[in-house]
């Protein structure tokens, strides 16, 4: 299920859907072969346990949603995007910090502000802030993610719906220079949430992380969940014989293969080279790359092939791209 629902037993991580981080998407901007777009999804409207809507807030004031760059394959950010949101005393807006060098590695609140007092969108429009060489758009928009999440929790009887396609998520989109990735060449990506660490000292902990669709879903054991939500893709290996063991008993690969193919999901990165074409899992993520089908054929060592859910057809053919939420999210 993409990224959502992250927390133990398909829950929120840290009880908090704002902090949910779903989906990230990277490709070039169309037209502009020196830019990119970004798009980082939170926020599921629906819960599953428990079940019900969430809270209308889009993004938590309190959070940092930060967008880390690995420039040279070591695992550690050369540069990192710090959004923080304020409170939604009837509307939120977003001011997005980068910073580059050591402390793009680490925790802080500081950086250069590249975006100032974005409003947020809540309804059906995408109010798009233009501030020099970035665009940026944040708010509600309709879940870009597609699959049949029912049949695949059903041993994989699938049933032929859609479980995202009426639901919605909080859309950070971003279209920038490539070079504010740290230069031209091949990057790696990852999202993480911050959250306070509540002992009163002002330090910060990690909610969730998150690049490849699915994985801290179904590859990471209850006991192991919390830890690798807390990650960070530099120790990785770490989750390595996990991954092997999912492997082995949910495709039935050989111990062998079972190791080569974790070999493939760590570290959680989304490797992305914005002079070459976006197509997961080998270069960036577009809108609609068929991911769920992807996953499905790795997690089953090519028993199951398609849970037979195509892309959405409510996305954007501009900026930000991803669709405009509807029923009572789009009023």
């Amino acid at each position: 299920m993409a990224h959502h629902y992250s927390g133990p037993d398909f829950s929120f991580p840290h009880g908090d859907a704002r902090v949910d981080h779903t989906d990230l998407f990277a490709f070039p901007a169309p037209q502009h072969t020196a830019r990119s777009v970004l798009v980082i999804d939170v926020h599921p409207s629906f819960g599953i346990n428990p079940p019900g809507p969430t809270t209308t807030e889009p993004f938590a004031p309190e959070a940092i949603y930060e967008l880390k760059v690995d420039t040279n394959g070591d695992g550690v950010a050369e540069v990192a995007f710090r959004t923080r949101f304020s409170a939604a005393n009837g509307a939120q807006s977003a001011t997005v910090l980068r910073v580059e060098g050591p402390d793009a590695a680490g925790i802080g609140e500081d950086g250069h502000a590249v975006v100032s007092d974005a409003p947020v969108s809540a309804g059906h429009e995408a109010h798009v802030t233009n501030s020099g060489d970035y665009r940026f758009f944040a708010g509600w928009r309709s879940d870009p993610f597609f699959f049949d999440a029912e049949g695949v929790l059903n041993d994989f009887q699938f049933t032929g719906n859609d479980f995202f396609v009426d639901k919605y998520v909080c859309s950070m989109a971003f279209e920038l220079p490539n070079e504010a990735l740290g230069g031209s060449g091949p990057v790696a990506l990852w999202h993480r949430i911050l959250v306070p660490g509540g002992n009163g000292d002002g330090g910060w902990i990690q909610a969730d992380r998150g690049a490849r669709p699915s994985q801290s879903v179904f590859f990471s054991p209850g006991d192991e969940k919390a830890a690798y939500l807390a990650g960070d893709p530099a120790t990785d290996a770490r989750f390595v014989d996990s991954f092997v063991h999912v492997l082995e008993h949910a495709g039935g690969y050989s111990p062998e293969d079972a190791r080569r193919v974790a070999g493939t999901l760590l570290p959680d990165v989304l490797p992305y080279d914005p002079s070459e074409p976006a197509v997961y899992p080998h270069n960036g993520r577009t809108l609609m790359d068929d991911v769920a089908d992807y996953f499905l054929t790795l997690f089953t060592n090519g028993k199951v092939t398609d849970d037979g859910i195509g892309h959405h057809t409510d996305l954007l053919s501009e900026f930000p791209f991803v669709g405009p939420p509807h029923g009572s999210y789009g009023a």
